[in-house]
């Protein structure tokens, strides 16, 4: 994959955002502003929706960082569904206002990736994680670790687009895909690593360290061919 540049304005926004606009202008036209105010409306909800700012990465060690805006809804320890391990996994909920640009939390290589149909029931419930459309990324750690990071379609997100393949690789905050339209990302991580959040907290995409990773052998998932 190619570096995306970061053009203020999300690509996957542009055909929505066109289509906003040029609606709001033909009715301000033809009807007058005070009829073309909702359309208005919608079209500044549009665009801030796709926004795509740059942002600065922390030099930390280790770090694994946010893959998106939001709030912090779940830290456990729980089982990875898609490396078949213990791990610790770290949620992140995006509501319509957060920028939904997703992007990668550590450096490493793609090792394998799973897209699964499904639901779109409210992303801020723990069965989304397992029940919801999802697509997820097994990212092995420049220091060797293994990382899980699963994109969650939500009540309203009706498409989760991925630019990556398996044998890229990743650099962290590198922009890997986006969600449109509310969701979550879950951050699947190896036992005995430091998390830095809690639940309830608001992070940043790249600027918020949402863990320290410790230095370890890669696991050798039992499965992959779900």
């Amino acid at each position: 994959m190619s570096e995306y540049p970061h053009p203020i304005i999300a690509r996957e926004g542009w055909p929505f955002i066109a289509i906003a606009f040029v609606m709001a202008i033909l009715v301000n036209y033809f009807a007058g502003f005070v009829w073309a105010i909702f359309f208005w409306v919608i079209a500044a909800f549009v665009l801030q929706f796709f926004r795509d700012p740059a942002r600065e990465i922390p030099s930390v060690k280790n770090a694994v960082l946010s893959p998106a805006d939001g709030r912090i809804v779940a830290v456990e320890q729980i089982e990875d569904p898609y490396l078949k391990r213990d791990a610790i996994k770290v949620s992140v909920f995006m509501n319509v206002f957060n920028v939904h640009s997703n992007r990668s939390p550590i450096d490493g290589d793609i090792r394998d990736k799973w897209y699964f149909p499904g639901k779109f029931i409210n992303a801020d419930l723990p069965k989304a994680s397992l029940e919801n459309e999802r697509n997820a990324l097994w990212i092995r750690a420049d220091n060797g670790a293994d990382v899980t990071c699963v994109q969650v379609a939500g009540l309203i997100a009706k498409r989760i687009l991925c630019h990556v393949t398996p044998g890229e690789h990743l650099a962290r905050g590198q922009r890997f895909g986006f969600i449109r339209f509310g969701s979550r990302v879950d951050v699947y991580l190896p036992l005995g690593t430091q998390v830095n959040v809690n639940i309830g907290d608001k992070v940043s995409a790249t600027s918020t360290v949402l863990a320290e990773l410790k230095e370890q052998e890669p696991v050798s998932p039992e499965s992959n061919d779900q």
